[in-house]
Order: C-alpha cells, then sequence, then structure tokens
C-alpha cells in the first residue's frame, strides 16, 4: 500500500504536515547539499520491535553427558538449512564423565539472523514511506540503531535521515537512501556514482565449545596437551573452534551483503562485530556488515587543481 496521510501513523503525520521543514544534518553537511542542488523537505524516521530471545526452546544439549540430541539432523531453534554453516567437534580423549564435553559444534544462528533483518527492513521500509509521502528524491544521513526496550524480551530498531529533494532529477518509485551526506556525498556523486539504497546484515554463529576449546577458555593446557597426543605441546596457541567461528561470522555477512548488492558495489563499509557468553566456553558471535549500495552513471570526473594563493621564493 503506497503512503498516505491517511495510512502513517497519526505522530508521523503531525510532524510531516506541520508547516515547516525539518533536517537532520549538521551546518556543513546541510551547505554541502544544498550546493549539489538537493532541498531538505523533512526529517523522517523509522521503527520497528521485535521480540527477542536467546534461549531455545529445548534448554539443552547433554552437551556434558556425552550427546547433542541429533546435531546432524537439527533441533529445535537450529532448522538444518541449506548452506547454512555447521562444524562439529568430537573429544580425542575417550573419557566419559558428567563434566567432560565430548562433542563441540559451531553453527549459524538463522532464526537471530531472520529476526534481525525483518526488524531492520521495517524499519528502513517505514522512513522510506514518510519520505515518499513529502514527494522526496532520497534520504541522506541515514542513521539506524538497535537497542533492547525495558524487560530484555524485546528489541527497538530505529532508522531516521533528511529527505530531500532534487528538483531536475527525474521521480524515482523508491527514493534512494544513503548513510553517506555532505562533502563525502559529493565526493561520492564526483566520482560518478549514485547512490541507491542502504544495506545491512547479521551473520551470527554460535559457539558450543568441546572439550579443548573449554580448557583453551579456561587458560588450562591440560586439553591441548592431551589432544595432542601427550607429546608435549605450549600453553601459548590458537583456540581453533573459536577462529573457526569469528571466520564464518564475517564470511557469512560478507556473502549476504554481496547478495543484495547485484551488479551494483558497496560503499563505505563498516563491520562491527560484538559477542555474547551465554556459558561457560558457550558464544554467540555477530558481525554487522553495512554501507550503501551505489551504482556508476557518468565517469569519473575530478575537481580541477587547487591554485596556490600564497606563492613562495
Amino acid at each position: 500500500m503506497p503512503p498516505t496521510a491517511d495510512n502513517l501513523p497519526e505522530a508521523a503525520n503531525r510532524r510531516l504536515t506541520g508547516g515547516a521543514w525539518s533536517s537532520g544534518l549538521s551546518v556543513a553537511d546541510f551547505a554541502s547539499g544544498v550546493d549539489m542542488g538537493m532541498e531538505p523537505v523533512g526529517y523522517v524516521q523509522g521503527y520497528a520491535v521485535m521480540q527477542w530471545s536467546w534461549y531455545m526452546a529445548t534448554g539443552g544439549f547433554g552437551m556434558r553427558s556425552g550427546g547433542f540430541g541429533g546435531l546432524s539432523g537439527g533441533w529445535a531453534g537450529t532448522p538444518q538449512r541449506r548452506g547454512q554453516y555447521v562444524e562439529q567437534w568430537q573429544c580425542p580423549h575417550g573419557f566419559v564423565s558428567a563434566e567432560h564435553r565430548m562433542y563441540g559444534a559451531n553453527y549459524e544462528l538463522t532464526w537471530l539472523e531472520d529476526s534481525w533483518a525483518t526488524g531492520w527492513g521495517l524499519a528502513i521500509e517505514r522512513m522510506i514511506d514518510e519520505a515518499k509521502e513529502l514527494g522526496a528524491t532520497g534520504i541522506v544521513g541515514v542513521v539506524d540503531a538497535m537497542r533492547p526496550l525495558v524487560g530484555g524480551g524485546t528489541n527497538e530498531f530505529r532508522a531516521s535521515g533528511t529527505a530531500v529533494v532534487v528538483p531536475d532529477a527525474p521521480r524515482l518509485a523508491t527514493p534512494f537512501s544513503t548513510y553517506l551526506s555532505g562533502q563525502r556525498l559529493a565526493k561520492l556523486i564526483e566520482a560518478g556514482f549514485a547512490p541507491v539504497s542502504v544495506v545491512a546484515t547479521l551473520s551470527a554463529v554460535r559457539m558450543l565449545g568441546y572439550c579443548i576449546t573449554h580448557y583453551q577458555l579456561a587458560g588450562s593446557t591440560a586439553g591441548a596437551w592431551y589432544g595432542a597426543g601427550a607429546s608435549g605441546v605450549s600453553g601459548v596457541g590458537p583456540v581453533d573452534q573459536v577462529n573457526r567461528a569469528e571466520a564464518a561470522a564475517r564470511r557469512l555477512a560478507r556473502e549476504r551483503v554481496r547478495a543484495q548488492l547485484g551488479a551494483d558495489i558497496l560503499h563505505g563499509a563498516t563491520l562491527e562485530r560484538s559477542e555474547r557468553e551465554i556459558g561457560e566456553g558457550d558464544l554467540s558471535i555477530q558481525c554487522t556488515l553495512k554501507g550503501t549500495r551505489v551504482r556508476r552513471f557518468k565517469d569519473f570526473d575530478p575537481l580541477p587543481d587547487a591554485s596556490p594563493v600564497v606563492r613562495l621564493g
């Protein structure tokens, strides 16, 4: 449904039809935008609230009793999709005890990735709906964020930016959007690229440590010693399971963004990494990759060389 005064939220209607335009740009970015022929028409926003839970329905995996409850076939909360990242490890010692972690695994948290994509997408879509209502050509200086609401069971996604009109530009079915503004946006256009849209993705990998990983994270060399066949190893070395989880999270983020770009290019990319310790030796690693999707529309047109103001010598 196209945005109209009838289906936008009441608060948004009051803000957009108040009779005066607003802007989220700094004075320098505002001036640079006007110099490029962009006329601000309003500060636009979008919000979405998503239910958020870190724990699965099953509540356990039989880690210490020596079983995974069917990892290879999938378990509640971790659907085995085609192409989903999963790796498994097995104890080399042959010990069986209540405290010994005989099995370990890294696997992609698809439910977390899908929930994040839905919340972020709704916030961006609602921001764009407000820009359409204003007849905007695009949205510059986009800022987005996610924060937990009171209680911890829900997260709020926010997106905002300044809607602009370019009088000589053709009317687009969907306004362009970009994280850039001011001189950074001017340099992009000067280089022959036009912004298309903001893109972002979250990848998430859960690491359930097996015995050697558990020993290493605890600062013990016992697991490494046993794992090396009692040949003797130093207490300093790579934690392979963690390294592979970290690499997988970054690779998944890059692959997902590439799928959104098509033949276009990602500009101004930022990669943020975070982790959550779910239990002793058990981690959730997330990577958020964001940037502006850009498309070439002309050849590079550099600025003329600067002329010296004062000659010396």
